[in-house]
């Protein structure tokens, strides 16, 4: 039976942009948080990165990771050495990256968490080649999506890959996972003087130069309007406090 609508009811209000798009997030985590320098994948630290990725994806948010190779090699590095063209050492880091998303996915699989690899490198008997409109597909189906490879060319940081997988899946905000709680103006571990930015824009943290991603990454972010936390990943809950828009770590922004 049709109801009659009340005389002063009010209409609800249309909704804006915001309320249609999902919360998706792209978190960039460094090859430190498998393991150290060159030392390979350590189980214990893919246990708690896995299981504090597991605690972030119960509140609801679409999860795309770009993870670092540094633990199993680092490109620029090798090429320093003179044996090897940069290139060649930036496309062996690139194939470090996958190794730390197979592990990654096998270990967000044991604590009960669907994932999907894709690679900007084609190597189909372990990954997905990275097609944007299946990534964003894994996305609304609830997935979270590694991404590996790098941008698949040389002289491209894991930063820059993180920032432009940020735009091309439409992230709200890209969340770079370090060892340290924020930007600070000095190396906090080597000057006891350093202090903490809660907020710098991105114009701020280029003209002083303090590092937080590459210059390539920063101007694409500032370019793009992408805001950018950075927060220390190895303290636990982090990751989902972050997701969850409490004020932890330093926040970048264009103003």
């Amino acid at each position: 039976m049709p109801t009659v609508d009340e005389p002063n009811a009010k209409p609800k209000p249309a909704a804006t942009k915001a309320d249609r798009e999902p919360n998706r997030l792209l978190l960039k985590l460094s090859g430190e948080a498998f393991g150290r320098s060159g030392s390979g994948v350590d189980p214990a630290l893919l246990a708690d990165i896995s299981n504090e990725i597991a605690q972030a994806t119960t509140l609801g948010a679409q999860i795309a990771i770009v993870v670092g190779g540094g633990n199993i090699i680092r490109g620029a590095q090798l090429a320093a050495a003179g044996l090897i063209q940069r290139a060649t050492a930036d496309h062996m880091g690139m194939l470090g990256t996958v190794i730390n998303a197979l592990a990654l996915r096998e270990a967000l699989d044991s604590v009960g968490v669907d994932s999907r690899v894709m690679s900007a490198i084609e190597i189909r008997a372990v990954a997905e080649t990275f097609i944007r409109g299946r990534a964003i597909r894994h996305l609304e189906k609830g997935r979270v999506v590694i991404l590996a490879g790098g941008t698949g060319n040389p002289y491209f940081s894991t930063d820059t890959c993180a920032s432009l997988r940020a735009m091309e899946l439409g992230c709200q905000s890209l969340l770079k996972a370090t060892k340290v709680d924020g930007v600070y103006t000095a190396d906090p571990n080597t000057d006891p003087t350093a202090t903490k930015y809660d907020h710098l824009t991105f114009a701020q943290a280029i003209d002083k130069g303090l590092g937080v991603m590459d210059m390539t990454a920063l101007a694409m972010c500032q370019e793009q309007d992408m805001p950018v936390v950075v927060f220390n990943f190895q303290k636990p809950g982090n990751i989902a406090a972050v997701i969850r828009g409490e004020t932890i770590g330093t926040r970048l922004s264009v103003r």
